[in-house]
């Protein structure tokens, strides 16, 4: 049968409304792709779950179509978020499918280029705020609780749901659950659903190593980080709406929450690149760590079959790398003018 989105293929597997209407970008079943060369490396069976290639380039339309799915079911007219990027981008598409209006919060100047581009043309009303995620997430909470308006971020319980599925995706593929689940965390609500998902599902439980950025490591450090500052602007996010469930994956699991620095970060996009997979910053931050733990000694993922999940495509956010290049060199149409410069 012809693929119709995550809905339709495990549905009856998640907790949504009996007044759910389904509205589907036929998000979901992306590649698991074996990374050799990597885990060679590392000494481990490695793979990336590659989310960038959801229909807005990443995993958040898989919480977005149920959503969206159960807002337009319940007569909802209007959908709003905060956002760093992924979810205006995610949001504002589900919702010109489904023909609501689309309202997305996000902090001035601090979003990606290829993320408030992608807000724009789905046509939703994009306003800038004074102040950082965690104040728009904020005030997005008090509308939503004061008017009709939908609320579409992860502290909606129907996004989990449908986030869900990445998990059941990776056992169908492996027959099985990995032993190690790498990740970044931002808002952690992916690690939430990931865990959620491999404990419904019953094909085993991996250990979860959630990572992330140093300057915005608020679940590492223990306390909310004000003024959360990294070049992964998809995890800049200082108070996580779902820190205390990922805390508990992490320690349910056996696993760990860790930090690595934004050059970590860059270098594991780069070598990510290296095997033909490019992500966003953010989306590298599970393999920096992974990488981190193995630098450091650990032998945790030694021989072990591991799933690292890159969350955003690395169109999301082009200007990280065509800003440290120089811009290519220009010849003269001629033969001889090229094999000058690549002998």
């Amino acid at each position: 049968m012809t693929y119709q989105g995550v809905l339709r293929r495990y549905g009856n597997l998640l907790d949504l409304p009996a007044h759910t209407k389904a509205v589907t970008l036929l998000e979901g079943d992306t590649p698991l792709i074996p990374m050799p060369r990597l885990g060679r490396e590392l000494d481990c069976e490695l793979y990336v779950k590659f989310e960038g290639l959801n229909p807005t380039g990443s995993f958040k339309d898989r919480g977005m179509t149920a959503a969206i799915s159960e807002a337009i079911g319940r007569g909802a007219e209007t959908v709003i978020c905060a956002s760093t990027g992924n979810t205006a981008a995610s949001a504002a598409a589900y919702a010109a499918r489904a023909g609501l209006r689309a309202i997305v919060l996000i902090p001035e100047g601090k979003v990606a280029v290829g993320k408030l581009a992608g807000a724009i043309a789905y046509g939703a009303e994009v306003i800038q705020l004074q102040g950082s995620f965690d104040d728009a997430l904020s005030l997005v909470v008090e509308i939503t609780q004061k008017t009709p308006i939908a609320l579409v971020n992860s502290i909606n319980p129907f996004r989990i749901e449908g986030q869900k599925t990445a998990a059941f995706e990776i056992c169908d593929v492996l027959s099985s659950a990995p032993d190690w689940l790498c990740l970044p965390v931002g808002n952690a609500g992916n690690i939430t659903s990931y865990w959620a998902g491999f404990r419904q599902y019953q094909k085993g439980l991996p250990r979860i190593l959630g990572v992330q950025a140093e300057g915005a490591a608020p679940l590492v450090l223990g306390h909310p980080v004000e003024k959360p500052e990294t070049v992964a602007t998809a995890i800049r996010i200082g108070k996580p709406a779902r820190g205390e469930q990922a805390l508990e994956a992490a320690q349910e699991s056996k696993g760990k929450i860790i930090a690595v620095s934004d050059a970590e970060i860059l270098s594991a996009q780069r070598i990510l690149a290296g095997e033909g997979v490019w992500v966003e910053p953010a989306s590298a931050a599970g393999i920096a760590g992974l990488i981190a733990e193995t630098n450091q000694g650990s032998s945790a993922a030694k021989g072990k079959k591991v799933v690292a999940i890159c969350t955003g495509h690395g169109l999301k956010d082009p200007s990280i790398v065509t800003e440290s290049f120089a811009s290519p060199r220009v010849i003269p149409s001629r033969y001889e003018a090229l094999i000058e410069v690549i002998q």
